[in-house]
């Protein structure tokens, strides 16, 4: 069966109006897609009004705001009222008792009067001065350990919201490159359209340039929804009373000079709030330690009474003393030994475990630091040249458009490097800045 042949002429003209018809459908959804993605974005970062009627605030300001009203703050606080009140307890001393009878005797013998008995009786108990003195030292060392989660908890607190303010720093430096990006992509497409209208260049050039459009506005809008959700996060942190619409000022770009690396592990060492508060858990322990051991002579009840019969008056003084001898107390000196023992072993694991957490962070930077320079003085310096020959050439017709779009493409993932590079720096400095406990007693560092 023979098939009829087509002519060059019809063959270009099915062609031609294949593509015209694709570009035609791709363009359509170019439209309803960037619709879509503009109508989800939010508003306080997508409408610049609206970002100028927002509320600048400083990080000094939102970390003010943050230990202000922060929950489990204010828990540790309240928790650090408590323990003050143990202290109180420990060191109050044992109520007297207070005892009273009556009765009647009855005569059974002859010249024996009969009438009412009356007695009472007064009765304290005298501490062991060294079971007292333990107890009391093991609640004062449990309230010099709220103390420090108050410290610790606060250290955290700040470092987890310095890091949110250069997360959100980050995706709004992020936002500020797709946008920049986005309207390289339609200066773009605007010349190839031009291009292709005079018959310079194919159909397809424009359905790329089209496409890579919509991909940079979604990409905006992805960087816009992150600032937004980070935004959130740090308004749960400061429970809520953060500015209904509110901006963070300063860049990832903001710094300060740091310090030696074994000055950082000497400030780690003698300011680390987690180090501070497990010294008070060995405090603690050693004295109830002591504790233990005074415990087998708990004291000494000193006893004063008084018995009135129809003829006889009785007045008697005693004193009460429990014997150590068949329990001595030695179960519960083991176990205070042995949690003794526990929490020195945990206190200097720790110790040696925050030693090279600090120098892993101190690489960690320096790293980081390394990355910024090099891709701020090399490669993106270099993507930004390759770009502007490329769209030269392509203008005098030497490239195509993939060649820009390549040389864009890799012009965006270098400045995202340098980005991402620039909040590891931030990064590495917090978690420096909270080993070594800067945070701790100070609540609203610096930047």
């Amino acid at each position: 069966m023979s098939h009829p042949v087509l002519s060059p002429s019809l063959m270009a003209g099915l062609v031609s109006l294949c593509l015209l018809t694709t570009a035609t459908t791709l363009r359509a959804q170019t439209s309803q897609t960037t619709d879509f993605l503009l109508s989800a974005a939010p508003p306080a970062t997508g409408d610049r009004d609206a970002s100028e009627r927002a509320q600048p605030l400083t990080l000094t300001e939102l970390i003010q705001t943050v230990v202000a009203h922060n929950t489990e703050l204010r828990a540790a606080e309240q928790a650090r009222v408590g323990a003050l009140a143990g202290v109180r307890t420990a060191s109050a001393y044992a109520n007297p008792r207070v005892e009273w009878q009556t009765g009647r005797n009855q005569a059974r013998m002859p010249g024996t009067a009969a009438g009412n008995v009356q007695g009472w009786g007064v009765s304290q108990l005298i501490e062991n001065p060294s079971a007292r003195s333990a107890r009391i030292d093991a609640a004062d060392a449990f309230a010099r350990g709220s103390e420090h989660a108050i410290a610790l908890t606060r250290n955290a607190l700040i470092s987890e919201t310095r890091l949110r303010a250069s997360e959100y720093q980050l995706r709004r430096a992020e936002a500020t490159v797709s946008a920049e990006n986005l309207a390289l992509l339609e200066q773009v497409r605007e010349r190839v359209q031009l291009r292709v209208r005079s018959g310079e260049a194919a159909r397809y050039e424009l359905i790329k340039a089209d496409a890579e459009i919509v991909h940079a506005r979604e990409r905006l809008q992805t960087a816009r929804l992150h600032a937004e959700q980070v935004l959130i996060a740090l308004n749960r942190l400061a429970a809520g009373r953060l500015p209904a619409r509110w901006t963070l000022t300063g860049s990832l770009e903001d710094g300060a000079p740091r310090p030696s690396l074994a000055d950082l592990q000497q400030q780690a060492d003698e300011a680390n709030p987690e180090l501070r508060a497990l010294q008070t858990e060995v405090d603690r322990a050693e004295a109830q330690l002591r504790g233990a051991r005074a415990s087998r002579l708990p004291g000494v009840e000193v006893r004063v009474g008084q018995t009135n019969e129809p003829e006889v008056r009785q007045s008697t003084v005693g004193l009460n003393l429990q014997v150590p001898l068949f329990d001595r107390r030695d179960g519960v000196i083991g176990e205070a030994a042995a949690d003794l023992e526990r929490l020195r072993g945990r206190m200097e694991g720790r110790r040696a475990e925050l030693r090279q957490q600090v120098r892993l962070a101190w690489q960690s930077l320096e790293i980081a630091t390394l990355r910024v320079q090099a891709l701020s003085e090399g490669v993106v310096k270099d993507a930004e040249a390759a770009l502007r020959v490329a769209q030269a050439a392509y203008q005098f017709g030497e490239r195509g458009i993939l060649d820009v779009l390549d040389a864009q493409r890799v012009l965006r993932s270098a400045r995202a490097d340098l980005l991402l590079a620039r909040f590891q720096v931030q990064a590495a400095s917090i978690e420096l800045d909270t080993l070594a406990g800067r945070f701790a007693t100070a609540p609203t560092p610096q930047p």
